[in-house]
């Protein structure tokens, strides 16, 4: 995503990695992916950008399982890009799902969710500000 434009709906925008251990997870995938890790203060601690050797564009993050990421399951999370987070918390709702965490906000009108489909697997849904 260029600056200035909006994501796509429907499109994965992010993956993130939850975990108690931010720094063995952190160092794990260092070594197995070659991802080098840039801190990202989230006040009082620092969660991580991990970015893919020779870029400094992020592929990922991995995040420590406190804060408003306490009750965050300890898998990769996609992020799903959708028109109106409202409409599709109901719809996963009345289809059998559940919002398990949120929805919480990342900035003017930014705002994000976690959901369980009927199957069980967990994603997460981003709606994008208005701005650019």
């Amino acid at each position: 995503m260029g600056d200035g434009e909006k994501p796509v709906v429907g499109a994965v925008i992010w993956a993130d990695l939850t975990v108690k251990d931010v720094d063995g997870v952190r160092d794990f995938y260092s070594q197995v992916a070659g991802w080098r890790a840039s801190p990202v203060d989230v006040g009082g601690y620092e969660d991580f950008n991990m970015l893919p050797p020779g870029s400094d564009t992020p592929a990922a993050g991995v995040c420590q399982a406190r804060g408003v990421n306490a009750d965050l399951p300890a898998q990769w999370l996609i992020y799903i890009v959708v028109a109106d987070l409202d409409v599709s918390m109901a719809r996963c709702v009345e289809l059998g799902g559940k919002v398990i965490a949120g929805p919480r906000s990342t900035g003017p009108g930014t705002r994000y969710c976690v959901i369980q489909d009927p199957a069980g697997a967990v994603c997460a849904l981003y709606q994008a500000g208005e701005g650019p």
